[in-house]
């Protein structure tokens, strides 16, 4: 029997094409300023807060529900308010554990806010627990604002609860805290924005609650700033309240600080 033939050598393989370079991503589409507006309604008063909606549709960016309409009405009331067409901010500010929150945010999901705030200060488990609750809802999900330092409170007032060290500190760890957990966003005050935004990113979203525009009574918010200088810093949203609520024209008010912002902008 003659001896197998050897085996032809296969063909040496052709280099694979280089990958094409990625396309730069596109910029973002430019914000428009009155649409960083969210307006407070800390009210009781769902008629009030349906009036007052109504009359600011197409000067805002939407409306912030907080514990006290959400306390009187409950989730008929937001949905109501959610049929008017205004993005909704339930600033409801989770915190709890882990399990409890994440099936409070399912909950949540069917009104599809835009964005739902949660404590910090509860932990990285509770705030995964959240971030995974909110995907269940794919591309139309809630984007979670974690809550650092309440715009009421000062280095006195943390040391009174066994928080020593400065503000921005304590802002910066928990907002690193929640950006490590898959929390989108941070609840700040002025102050920290520029600080956030250097270490958190630009895709890192800051929503902005003390500001009071110049003409404005500061109230019961110790960290406080204009809607100018909170844009020029860096937030991205800016929460508003008695200055627009309280006014007399309130939708004149929210045009007048759209105005400002309007100046701000690059």
């Amino acid at each position: 029997m003659s001896a197998a033939s050897p085996p032809t050598p296969a063909a040496p393989a052709t280099p694979a094409a280089p990958a094409a370079p990625a396309a730069p991503a596109a910029p973002a589409a430019p914000v428009a300023p009155a649409a960083r507006i969210f307006v407070a309604l800390d009210l009781v008063d769902l008629a009030r807060a349906r009036t007052l909606a109504r009359a600011l549709k197409g000067t805002i960016g939407g409306i912030k529900i907080g514990l006290e309409l959400f306390s009187a009405g409950g989730i008929e009331a937001v949905a109501e308010l959610k049929c008017l067409g205004l993005p909704l901010f339930l600033d409801l500010k989770l915190h709890d554990i882990p399990n409890t929150v994440a099936r409070a945010v399912r909950a949540l999901l069917p009104l599809e806010p835009a964005f739902v705030t949660l404590h910090a200060s509860g932990g990285p488990a509770m705030l995964r627990a959240a971030a995974e609750a909110a995907q269940e809802a794919g591309v139309s999900r809630p984007r979670l604002l974690a809550v650092t330092v309440l715009t009421s409170l000062d280095a006195r007032d943390l040391a009174k609860v066994g928080q020593e060290g400065p503000v921005a500190d304590q802002v910066l760890r928990l907002a690193a805290l929640a950006q490590g957990a898959g929390i989108d966003g941070a609840v700040c005050s002025p102050q920290e924005v520029a600080a956030l935004r250097a270490k958190c990113g630009a895709g890192f979203i800051l929503m902005v609650p003390g500001i009071r525009p110049a003409w404005a009574a500061a109230g019961d918010q110790k960290r406080v700033t204009t809607p100018k200088e909170a844009l020029s810093a860096g937030a991205d949203y800016l929460v508003i309240g008695r200055p627009i609520v309280a006014a007399a024209s309130p939708r004149e008010a929210a045009e007048r600080v759209a105005a400002e912002l309007a100046d701000a902008a690059p």
